[in-house]
């Protein structure tokens, strides 16, 4: 009865690993992927966002490691992408032209309505990829093994 006992106990296990989808393992390239929310209009909050990232490179560039930051903006936190309103926008440029690891995703979405609503598309840094929907973008990134981080 306990060898019986033991065999399923074991057969279980292996199931239950097996039903683990490949994405929780990450890519198993050694490389660190992070993603970075800003959905608020708030200084502070971009300044935190950005600091996050250089932090994170720093320490992991520190180690030899390699790290992918991805820091998407959405709803009133597209204004941290925008040439006209953002209060961190020569920051944004200084990582965009030193740091190839940190990378920008503007909300299409955000950037529609924002065009309804003030009648012409919002200008939008050069720095920053546009993509379809930025909470999409996360939460594909996140199926993928990035880890998500809202500061």
């Amino acid at each position: 009865m306990k060898t019986i006992m033991k065999i399923i106990a074991a057969s279980l296990t292996m199931l239950l690993l097996a039903a683990i989808p490949a994405k929780a393992e990450g890519h198993g390239d050694g490389v660190h992927r992070l993603v970075l929310q800003i959905s608020d209009n708030n200084a502070q909050k971009m300044t935190t966002v950005l600091n996050v990232a250089a932090n994170v490179t720093r320490y992991y560039e520190g180690k030899g490691e390699e790290v992918e930051i991805r820091i998407v903006a959405f709803n009133a936190g597209l204004h941290m992408l925008r040439t006209d309103t953002s209060p961190v926008l020569e920051r944004v440029r200084s990582f965009g032209q030193s740091m190839p690891n940190v990378t920008f995703a503007a909300c299409n979405n955000t950037i529609q309505g924002m065009t309804r609503k003030e009648g012409k598309a919002p200008p939008i840094t050069e720095y920053a990829e546009v993509v379809p929907a930025g909470v999409i973008e996360i939460m594909t990134l996140h199926e993928d093994g990035w880890t998500v981080v809202r500061p």
